[in-house]
């Protein structure tokens, strides 16, 4: 089991998500890499948030985030987005040609177990299983080049667990299509990752319960008490 540290007041681990419209290159050369790195940094410092890892691909990114209070996230993630749309389309001269992104991030909350560590290594491995490097930690725009490298920028922040030892060599390691078919499921629809009971306990207080239903069956309310289902 990994060893679990004093959390600080706050609400859970999100993995954190957004594509680019129609699945457009936004990141095509390294000042575009560079310029949203920036943004992170200037995001940390407005609203301070603990940033546990990111990914930047050439039209997507990752995140894991644990923010201290509610709305953090959405406030943190309104302007990082908002930020780096701008000043992407100022970079390109695009200004007034529609939006960025495709949408609203895409987000969902992460038990803090060995759940968080797979979300964790899916995020940083990201390059490695499109087959962009052949050693995760050589791409440079992920947090594990900045766990290896010492962490200069200070983007990164420490986590609720602490990280198995070797853990660029765990990364390196292919996952299994079981962790990334739950992983996908939790991504398409928003659920919560973890056990099925603290699933079904963490959908109920987030209001995420119709991220469980199975689709294409119509939700039966429970029988009131006293009748017959």
């Amino acid at each position: 089991m990994p060893r679990r540290l004093r959390v600080a007041s706050g609400g859970y681990a999100y993995h954190v998500l957004n594509r680019a419209v129609g699945r457009m290159r936004i990141f095509g050369k390294q000042r575009d890499f560079e310029a949203f790195e920036e943004v992170i940094e200037q995001a940390k410092v407005r609203l301070p948030m603990r940033v546990l890892a990111w990914c930047l691909m050439p039209n997507h990114w990752h995140f894991v985030l644990w923010p201290r209070g509610d709305g953090d996230l959405s406030e943190f993630m309104r302007w990082l987005t908002v930020t780096h749309t701008q000043r992407w389309h100022a970079a390109h001269r695009t200004a007034g040609t529609g939006p960025l992104y495709r949408g609203r991030f895409k987000s969902f909350p992460i038990q803090e177990d060995d759940h968080l560590l797979t979300v964790l290594r899916y995020v940083e491995r990201n390059p490695l299983r499109a087959n962009m490097v052949e050693e995760a930690d050589t791409w440079r725009w992920s947090s594990l080049w900045h766990r290896v490298h010492g962490n200069k920028s200070k983007l990164l922040d420490a986590g609720p667990l602490m990280l198995p030892r070797r853990w660029r060599r765990h990364v390196q390691k292919p996952q299994t299509e079981a962790e990334l078919e739950a992983l996908r499921r939790s991504v398409v629809r928003g659920a919560p990752f973890g056990k099925a009971s603290w699933q079904e306990r963490t959908a109920k207080r987030l209001g995420l319960q119709s991220t469980l239903r199975a689709r294409g069956r119509p939700w039966k309310s429970p029988p009131v008490k006293g009748t017959r289902s």
